[in-house]
């Protein structure tokens, strides 16, 4: 799972006891060597479903971490990209590992809050990758509505979503134990780190993309499988603010 140049067991054990902030500051000098960033294998074909959705001029990489959404919109957009995140770190360490590609679009990394964008509506493409367990259910209306807000109109706000373990599967029980062993250290230590991974469900998120005001439509991701019902293992979805 992490590589030998990956952050020790203690390392990790101090970013969990840190904000949110203060715990990707830490570890963004070895994030790219943890299973949190999102790996090729998700990226590649969001980045086929894009090329079809395209062209666009302007992306968005919401929640940007190191820059792996980044590498996907500098493939998707013609004129320039974006990335936010509130980790002045982790923003450091995608700004440096950013190479200069002849005929790629320009690209900027800004600190900001998600909640709190500091931009008008200038972008064609927003994308997001592993990033919404950061926010609470109550926090996500406005982060859509943030959202909605800097796209040009007929703008997409696009991101995979995985379908959920199946109940007692290992999977499932991982997952569970995860969020309750965070709601505890929540319960008991201050500064809170918010990272839940069951509370993005897939119907409840796009009956709120609805009511901010998005045309919402899923995409299966075919490459990824199909579980053994028949359903895909992870859709697209594709969030479009109406012209």
């Amino acid at each position: 799972m992490f590589a030998p140049q990956g952050p020790t067991f203690r390392e990790l054990a101090v970013q969990a006891l840190s904000s949110v902030e203060r715990g990707y500051d830490l570890l963004a000098p070895k994030f790219d060597q943890t299973p949190f960033r999102t790996p090729e294998a998700i990226l590649a074909p969001v980045a086929r479903a894009l090329r079809r959705l395209g062209p666009f001029d302007s992306g968005l990489d919401l929640c940007c971490g190191t820059g792996a959404g980044m590498e996907v919109l500098r493939e998707v957009c013609r004129e320039r990209v974006t990335g936010v995140d509130v980790s002045a770190g982790m923003l450091a360490e995608g700004r440096a590992r950013t190479g200069v590609t002849s005929g790629a679009p320009a690209a900027a990394w800004v600190r900001a809050d998600a909640r709190a964008l500091p931009f008008g509506p200038v972008f064609d493409l927003a994308v997001s990758f592993g990033a919404f367990g950061h926010f609470l259910p109550r926090e996500r209306p406005g982060l859509f509505a943030q959202v909605h807000s800097v796209l040009r109109p007929g703008g997409r706000f696009v991101f995979p979503i995985g379908a959920p373990a199946r109940p007692g599967s290992p999977g499932y029980w991982a997952l569970l134990g995860f969020d309750a062993a965070m709601r505890v250290r929540n319960a008991l230590w201050r500064p809170r780190f918010v990272m839940y991974y069951r509370t993005f469900r897939l119907t409840d998120v796009c009956a709120e993309l609805t009511r901010t005001g998005f045309d919402v439509r899923l995409q299966a991701l075919p490459e990824l499988g199909r579980r053994p019902d028949g359903s895909p293992r992870c859709r697209l979805v594709v969030a479009t603010r109406p012209a």
